[in-house]
């Protein structure tokens, strides 16, 4: 009887390998928090890249300072772009999200490492935080009333007096909103567990499987790149639906 070949369900990553050769306690530790390890991975290496473009700053940029000058440039324009000049405030917050997301996504390329947005604690936990964030603008910036009258639809005149289109409005956009965060979150998981599935399989195929490896990893690159630009779309056009634009 032949001896089957265990299925990958993921890539090998150091944590797992270590969580298996140590003590129970610490084991258990590592498999909880093993996604939370690999965030802070990616958020030690963002802070490092921060601190190297902000060192020594020159009017004459090196390449590093260069590299953050022209991301934060373009992530500004894009902000501005959709929501007005108020979108400036709102730069950093999606800029870090959309850095934050691309390097979480792209670090299971790594060899022995894990993409923590491949599960849905980290992705709802980044939807929940947009999520906060711009209910928190939307009170902040149109009051209790004006953000209720935003959910019913801003009806005016007959419509006003009807109930029926402010009511109808009000549970649809309750709806929309309560139902962003779940939307947002499964969006990004799927893809990057898709992803991660579908190199695992590759691999199974060893030295053969290269070609189709390698093509695989493109797309898991072209991928990650799409869904980081996606989360951070669909967060500025959020902010953008409370805000009122200004030119």
């Amino acid at each position: 009887m032949s001896q089957e070949h265990p299925v990958l369900s993921e890539l090998p990553n150091w944590v797992s390998f270590l969580a298996q050769h140590i003590n129970e306690p610490a084991s258990q530790f590592l498999h909880r928090f093993e996604n939370v390890i690999f965030s802070w991975v990616v958020l030690g290496i963002i802070f490092l890249f921060a601190y190297l473009s902000s060192r020594n700053m020159k009017w004459v940029p090196h390449r590093w300072q260069n590299a953050m000058e022209v991301f934060v440039l373009g992530v500004d324009d894009f902000v501005c772009g959709i929501m007005g000049t108020q979108g400036k405030r709102y730069t950093p917050f999606i800029g870090t999200l959309f850095l934050y997301i691309l390097g979480m996504n792209l670090l299971g390329l790594i060899p022995f490492m894990k993409s923590p947005t491949s599960s849905w604690s980290t992705t709802m936990a980044l939807a929940i935080c947009v999520f906060i964030y711009v209910q928190y603008t939307a009170f902040k910036t149109l009051g209790f009333i004006g953000y209720f009258d935003h959910l019913c639809g801003k009806p005016r005149g007959f419509l006003a007096l009807s109930l029926v289109f402010p009511l109808l409005m009000l549970l649809l956009h309750l709806t929309t909103e309560l139902i962003r965060p779940l939307t947002l979150s499964l969006r990004l998981r799927s893809n990057v567990w898709g992803d991660d599935l579908l190199l695992a399989r590759l691999m199974e195929f060893g030295i053969a499987g290269l070609p189709l490896l390698f093509f695989g990893m493109m797309l898991t690159i072209m991928a990650s790149v799409v869904q980081a630009v996606i989360f951070s779309v669909l967060t500025t056009i959020y902010f953008a639906i409370v805000l009122v634009r200004e030119e």
